[in-house]
């Protein structure tokens, strides 16, 4: 009797303890699913639910119509074009020039290589905020305000494209130069090593940096606030903030139809490439 009690304990004690994890994870994760959740409900809820007390997560009228005024008063359809694309230049550019700059400070040696990398990571203690004034006065004076190129340019050249670069860069100090000298000896010239053998080797660096572009353009507010006037040329983060009624109160309801709205584009690039996004922020950590 007692080795039966003690079989039934063995085999019971890693379907508790499965249990109880997964118990703990849905606790964990139960603080980061719940705005979105708030998001989502809120965004079918009538102005007056929103801020009804006690609060309600499932809201007793479903107001459709939030989704359809959010495009009833702005052209919000072209905004989310204009932030995927504006994401997807970044992206690229991001890549492209961090790869080759990342390159030549890891594996090139020229005058002053170290302290025009240090140059370079001193951007980053630099708060955007204080270059956006200058910066604007620049753009002004060569007719790119109220366009998109600003905010196409100035991630690549700026914060971003300094934080990739720093990225690839340690990603290439970190592999051993015999491979470059093989294919060297092989008659590969530079750029025929930086094609065939440093880009190949560096897509899962890659993967990481392009996540942290387009992630950054997606949601950033504070350049398209100053460089945009249109709001057909507006990016999905100043679009939301300008659903206003005539006092300039926010619409609380239609802005989260907007947000809810915006997050599909995100989402489904995500389950698109959810294997290499993961293998590549992995691969990220690991370095």
């Amino acid at each position: 009797m007692s080795d039966q009690t003690s079989g039934r304990a063995a085999r019971f004690r890693p379907v508790a303890l499965r249990v109880l994890l997964y118990v703990l994870l849905v606790l964990a994760v139960a603080p980061l699913v719940f705005p979105f959740l708030w998001m989502a409900s809120s965004a079918l809820k009538p102005p007056a639910e929103i801020f009804s007390y006690p609060p309600r997560l499932i809201p007793q009228h479903v107001a459709w119509e939030n989704l359809s005024e959010v495009f009833r008063l702005q052209p919000f359809a072209r905004q989310i074009w204009n932030s995927v694309y504006i994401a997807a230049a970044v992206t690229a550019l991001t890549c492209a020039l961090s790869l080759l700059s990342g390159y030549a400070f890891a594996r090139l040696r020229f005058p002053g290589r170290n302290l025009l990398f240090f140059l370079l990571l001193s951007a980053l203690m630099l708060p955007a905020e204080v270059t956006l004034i200058p910066l604007f006065k620049m753009l002004r004076l060569a007719n790119l305000v109220d366009t998109h190129v600003p905010l196409i340019i100035l991630p690549v050249f700026g914060a971003t494209g300094v934080m990739a670069t720093f990225l690839i860069r340690q990603f290439f100090q970190s592999l051993p130069p015999e491979v470059e000298e093989a294919a060297q000896l092989d008659g590969l010239g530079r750029l025929g090593i930086i094609w065939h053998i440093a880009m190949p080797l560096a897509r899962p660096m890659l993967g990481a940096v392009a996540i942290i572009a387009f992630l950054a353009s997606w949601n950033s507010y504070l350049e398209p606030l100053v460089f945009l006037n249109r709001v057909e040329l507006f990016t999905v983060p100043v679009a939301i903030t300008a659903y206003t009624d005539a006092t300039g109160h926010p619409l609380w309801n239609v802005q989260m139809a907007a947000t809810a709205i915006s997050t599909l584009p995100v989402l489904l690039a995500y389950v698109l490439a959810r294997r290499q996004i993961t293998d590549s922020l992995a691969h990220a950590n690991s370095r």
